[in-house]
């Protein structure tokens, strides 16, 4: 049947991503026939509607607009398989009828920066209305998705014909009534774009009469069933900005459609709905099927019995309710009970994988893309690596060719700050060729690549352009530090010489040793890569090695120049990470670890050094085997004796024995410094132990369990006192009183293995 001329077009007005809303559109599309289809959605968008119709193309999916000069100006579209606007689009097509968006051009939308399509672009202090939650709460509902489940979801959800027509018309009335109690809603841009509805609603009457249909959210259906004038349309829409904008498809998600995802139009449950959306009949018997399924993967004894006992279970929920059928709420609520034994552990399980779900929608081929993203493209289908929605683990072997060429393009896109990969630590071994990421594709992914357009057209070639600007345009030593880090990971040698010019000039500038101490581990690290992935890195390396010279000069002063407690503490950790960088130079130089040792020599003896940075020089030569152990005893003794300041002292043993660098079993080996130790702390007086004791617990309740038990078993024994800082001869049984080199030989090749798996 056609729309009666008396009664004009056809107004559908939906909810975005309502599946009842999707099934009603269709029912009322083939009772009326209409000759042309009007839908909410960005003219620009026209010329790509053709996809909707191509193998290629699997919702859910989203129109991208973007300003033309600014990719990162950008809006979405999304439509998922169960949208009422994508319901519309397939079926013009699949019946040969002209098919339209109306909704204000993205040319105007962008240029006022708005960030969407429903919901933006608002005045500041406007309220935006949720018509849903006004009509639920009248009809006595605390919430709005049930409301809706029980009038559209579950009523009428099949209907057809004149039933559905009806349906359609009494929620336009309701929206009507609620325009006229809260007015526009705050909002003058839904009445700019309900203006520009209306004027292609009019070209089109010219076109076709009153024959066609307009899909568009139920709230604008009173606005564009109004009698406006063309010339009040006019005035509404002159003078607006206007910026040239691109579009495509690009591919969306189920998360991404959730609000949780921040989308404004979005829905609390997308799986759900796509799956009443395609379940034919018995949707809660099919649902907690899988759901069942869901559960026997996680290794959970889920038998036939228990999906018959949630689904009785959820029916007299519902009837108890006075519901329909049974909605997500109740079928949640069974699931907990029957299958989960009552715990909400495994029931988020089935809320993110089936209520959320990770669903990545296609497009074809066809699509227009930036050249960039055809690169890109390129390289996914070579590489085999495929975007996919949920997280996932990639282990790469960098001693394997195409692993190695992944590990390139991830971190070439990383630089361009297309976050798709991110690196985590291996748990395969600790080998430096090993490499570990955490994959997951975003659909906001696709206007980083436009963005990043701009600097090529190739991945490499657009990385290497980026490289050299950020090069020239960093202003501090570590950001061109972790740019040449980032340039050796990503094999961007074209960038290099740019990047270690810029390197070397704010190395020859910057006096400051903090900053200095803070570059060279990454350009160590740098060093370190290079070798791994064959990437001649000697320019690299005379830049480091000038580098670790000059902080050699100039720390010691730097650590005397009266520092307070967090500076000595940061300064602390500069030179672990100094000292950890030179291990991996002194390979080329050997001559500059026994600069660096005299350096903490320097550090541990001078009593003008605060005791945080003593200490730890101290231990880490100790570690090295550059400090005997009496001249370890001698120098803690200095450090705790009476003379030295409580704080200080306390200082002084974080310093040594704190962190991760394994103080706790040097003191359950060596007892003569656990003596030192416990000596000095019955010692100190009541009220400086009070204020040492927070950096004492710090210090000693960072080590391990055993380690702790061990030493409170070796205090309890009695090890401190004068007996124990003199002589080491009482070592606690099981431990040896000195290092026994023959028996820690035979541990060596054991233990290179472990470190190369």
């Amino acid at each position: 049947m056609s729309p009666s001329p008396t009664r004009g077009p056809l107004l559908l007005g939906v909810r975005h991503h309502g599946p009842g809303s999707a099934r009603a559109v269709r029912a009322a599309l083939e009772a009326a026939r209409p000759e042309a289809v009007l839908i909410e959605g960005p003219p620009e968008g026209d010329a790509l509607l053709p996809l909707a119709a191509e193998k290629g193309m699997r919702p859910p999916v989203a129109l991208l607009a973007h300003a033309a000069d600014d990719p990162g100006r950008a809006a979405f579209w999304p439509l998922a398989g169960f949208s009422p606007e994508w319901v519309a689009i397939r079926w013009a097509q699949e019946h040969e009828v002209p098919v339209r968006f109306i909704d204000l051009p993205a040319a105007h939308s962008l240029a006022t920066a708005a960030d969407g399509p429903d919901g933006a672009g608002a005045e500041p202090d406007a309220v935006r209305l949720d018509p849903l939650a006004v009509l639920a709460e009248t009809a006595g509902y605390d919430d709005p998705e049930r409301w809706w489940e029980d009038v559209v979801e579950h009523r009428g959800a099949r209907g057809t014909g004149e039933d559905v027509l009806g349906a359609f018309e009494a929620l336009g009335e309701a929206m009507g009534a609620l325009r006229e109690a809260y007015g526009d809603g705050g909002h003058r841009r839904d009445l700019v774009r309900e203006a520009y509805m209306r004027q292609r609603m009019r070209a089109a009457r010219r076109e076709f009469g009153d024959a066609y249909a307009v899909v568009c959210g139920a709230w604008h259906v009173p606005a564009l069933r109004a009698k406006a004038t063309v010339a009040a349309d006019k005035a509404l829409l002159s003078g607006l900005p206007k910026v040239k904008v691109e579009t495509t498809w690009v591919p969306w998600t189920h998360r991404r459609l959730a609000r949780a995802g921040g989308y404004g139009a979005g829905i609390t449950s997308p799986g759900w709905y796509a799956h009443l959306f395609t379940a034919a009949d018995r949707p809660v018997e099919r649902w907690l099927t899988k759901v069942a399924g869901l559960l026997r993967e996680e290794d959970r004894q889920v038998s036939s019995a228990h999906v018959i006992e949630a689904v009785r279970l959820a029916e007299t929920l519902a009837a108890m309710r006075g519901r329909p059928l049974p909605g997500l709420t109740e079928t949640l609520e069974a699931v907990r009970a029957v299958m989960c034994d009552g715990s909400d552990i495994p029931l988020a399980l089935i809320e993110d994988r089936l209520v959320v779900g990770d669903v990545l929608g296609e497009v074809p081929d066809g699509a227009p893309v930036v050249p960039l993203q055809r690169d890109l493209t390129r390289q996914q289908r070579t590489l085999r690596l495929k975007a996919e929605a949920q997280d996932r683990e990639l282990e790469l072997d960098l001693r394997k060719d195409t692993d190695t060429a992944k590990s390139l393009l991830l971190h070439r896109l990383r630089l361009l700050g297309i976050g798709w990969g991110t690196p985590v630590a291996s748990r395969a071994g600790t080998g430096t060729f090993r490499e570990t990421w955490r994959l997951r594709w975003e659909p906001e992914l696709s206007v980083r690549i436009a963005e990043a357009g701009i600097w090529g057209t190739t991945v490499l070639g657009a990385a290497t352009a980026k490289a050299e600007a950020d090069a020239a345009a960093a202003e501090e030593l570590g950001e061109v530090t972790a740019l040449a880090e980032q340039c050796l990971l990503a094999g961007l040698g074209q960038a290099l010489p740019a990047v270690l010019r810029a390197l070397a000039d704010r190395a020859a500038l910057d006096t400051d040793v903090a900053r200095l101490a803070k570059a060279l581990p990454a350009l160590a690290r740098s060093l370190r890569y290079g070798d791994v992935r064959g990437t001649d890195a000697t320019a690299l390396g005379a830049v480091a090695a000038g580098l670790a010279e000059r902080i050699c000069v100039a720390l010691p002063s730097a650590c005397t120049a009266g520092l307070d407690a967090d500076a000595a503490a940061e300064l602390r950790g500069h030179v672990d990470g100094v000292h950890g960088a030179i291990g991996l130079l002194a390979d080329a130089d050997e001559g500059l670890r026994d600069r660096w040792s005299a350096v903490l020599a320097v550090l541990a003896d001078r009593d003008t050094v605060p005791g945080v940075i003593r200490g730890r020089a101290a231990r880490l030569l100790l570690d090295d085997g550059r400090l005997p152990a009496e001249e370890t005893a001698r120098l803690m003794g200095l450090a705790l004796s009476p003379a030295s300041s409580p704080a200080d002292a306390a200082g002084w043993i974080e310093g040594f024995a704190g962190g991760s660098s394994g103080g706790g079993t040097l003191l359950v080996h060596d007892d003569r410094l656990l003596g030192l130790i416990d000596t000095w702390l019955v010692g100190v007086p009541e009220r400086a132990f009070t204020d040492v004791l927070p950096l004492l617990r710090r210090t000693f309740g960072a080590y391990e369990p055993g380690v702790k038990r061990a030493l409170g078993e070796l205090v309890r024994r009695g090890p401190g006192g004068a007996a124990a800082a003199a002589s080491a001869s009482a070592a606690p049984e099981g431990f040896a009183p000195e290092l026994d080199p023959e028996r820690a030989d035979a541990v060596v090749g054991l233990v290179r293995m472990l470190l190369a798996g």
